[in-house]
């Protein structure tokens, strides 16, 4: 337990000696002692390291007992020598209360920490992402009788399983109807075994077949499809396996 009461002991011991050596000095020599102190805590209150500006607040705070000291010592040590100093003790600590309360504006100006939230706050506070109503607009199929339009220009052209679109690409074993994404990105064609679908990314030049499922609708440029009325529809990137493609 002595190592540890150490640290005190040595504060306290440099602290009276600090006091000691201004009670013995001239109170002529303590003053700009203490006043240049007193100055460079304020010159230098953004570089001074915070040990550094407590140890100089300290010295301020314990050195002007030893000055005044010193002062009604050099004043004949009688009465009116005391009462000088109490008055001087009293202006001292007063200019000095104002000194530290200038130096700790910017703390008193900081905003309070908000209060940190208590367990059942946390408890019923939602996890993960934000949900979102998806609503899926309805599929408009076009028979390929019609020449349907594309969203990008010009009709599709169909016979006999094949169609041929206005940019001159094709595609081939196509049923009776295809349908477009809003805009056209898309393209999604029933095929003649009634019961496969293609799925065209015309923006990044993929192709998909899939079987025995159904389009149920859009989510912007995003097909949903299902296998049946009661289940529940999945986007393409979780029919495919692939959760992280948009």
């Amino acid at each position: 337990m002595a190592w540890r009461r150490w640290p005190a002991s040595r504060a306290l011991l440099s602290v009276v000696a600090w006091m000691a050596v201004l009670a013995v000095l001239p109170w002529w020599l303590d003053l700009p002692l203490l006043l240049s102190l007193a100055a460079s805590t304020v010159l230098l209150q953004h570089r001074l390291a915070g040990t550094h500006a407590a140890m100089i607040r300290r010295a301020l705070r314990w050195g002007l007992p030893g000055m005044l000291f010193a002062l009604q010592r050099s004043l004949g040590g009688d009465a009116m020598a005391w009462g000088a100093a109490l008055l001087g003790a009293l202006a001292g600590y007063t200019l000095l209360a104002g000194l530290e309360a200038w130096l700790d504006r910017e703390l008193r100006r900081a905003p309070p920490a908000p209060p940190s939230p208590e367990w059942p706050e946390l408890a019923l506070a939602p996890s993960g992402p934000p949900a979102r109503i998806i609503e899926l607009q309805p599929v408009r199929w076009q028979p390929v009788a019609d020449h349907p339009s594309d969203p990008l220009g010009g009709n599709v052209v169909c016979s006999d399983g094949h169609c041929r679109l206005a940019t001159g690409e094709c595609i081939d074993d196509v049923g009776d109807a295809v349908a477009f994404s809003v805009s056209g990105r898309w393209l999604i064609a029933r095929l003649r075994d009634e019961r496969s679908l293609l799925l065209w990314d015309r923006q990044r030049d993929r192709r998909y077949r899939l079987r025995r499922w159904q389009l149920v609708g859009w989510d912007g440029e995003q097909p949903w499809l299902g296998r049946g009325d009661d289940a529940m529809p999945l986007a393409l990137p979780a029919v495919l396996g692939r959760d992280d493609e948009g």
